[in-house]
């Protein structure tokens, strides 16, 4: 099983990633870990490529979770399901808010850097990372895949699907880390 996970800032790509990845018990790659380091970051593109495509061949099946088209864009051909979270802004925005209540000011697992919610954070997550070019960017990345397509619109749709896979939520202590 091969899945991708893609989707806007804090609609739940790096939790979806850990839970379906122990469900299924196969290796999850948070591309946040990948791109950045320190503080906030980012490595040279090749050296993300690098590592993806490691993490790749290392794995017959894997979770992945992360936009970033251009790092090892053939693993949205070979996913065999590829999900899109495509929740409302508000939704996301309140999620980073309750993100950053947690981990204020230290990492976390699907991002190696100090978590923050500053202006230009809050901006990317209301209206530049949402810009037409991006969401077409999405169904792009989307319709790159061979197998079976997933968008959700909101968690319940999500949870309904989860629920049908037979897939168990997280514990409290998944969802802090």
């Amino acid at each position: 099983m091969k899945i991708q996970i893609i989707g806007f800032s804090g609609s739940g790509k790096s939790t979806l990633a850990k839970r379906l990845g122990k469900f299924y018990g196969i290796p999850h790659l948070h591309l946040d870990v990948v791109q950045f380091y320190g503080d906030w970051q980012e490595r040279d593109k090749k050296v993300q490529n690098q590592i993806v495509e490691q993490f790749l061949s290392e794995n017959e099946n894997w979770v992945i979770d992360g936009n970033y088209s251009s790092v090892a864009p053939r693993r949205f051909e070979m996913s065999d399901i590829t999900i899109y979270l495509a929740y409302n802004p508000f939704f996301c925005y309140r999620m980073c808010k309750r993100r950053y209540k947690i981990h204020k000011d230290s990492p976390r697992e699907s991002c190696p850097c100090k978590e923050k919610f500053d202006y230009t954070f809050k901006k990317w997550i209301l209206f530049d990372g949402r810009t037409k070019a991006r969401r077409k960017k999405h169904i792009q990345n989307l319709n790159k895949t061979k197998g079976q397509k997933l968008i959700f619109k909101n968690r319940k749709s999500l949870e309904k699907w989860l629920q049908g896979i037979g897939c168990p939520p997280l514990t409290e202590e998944d969802k802090l880390t």
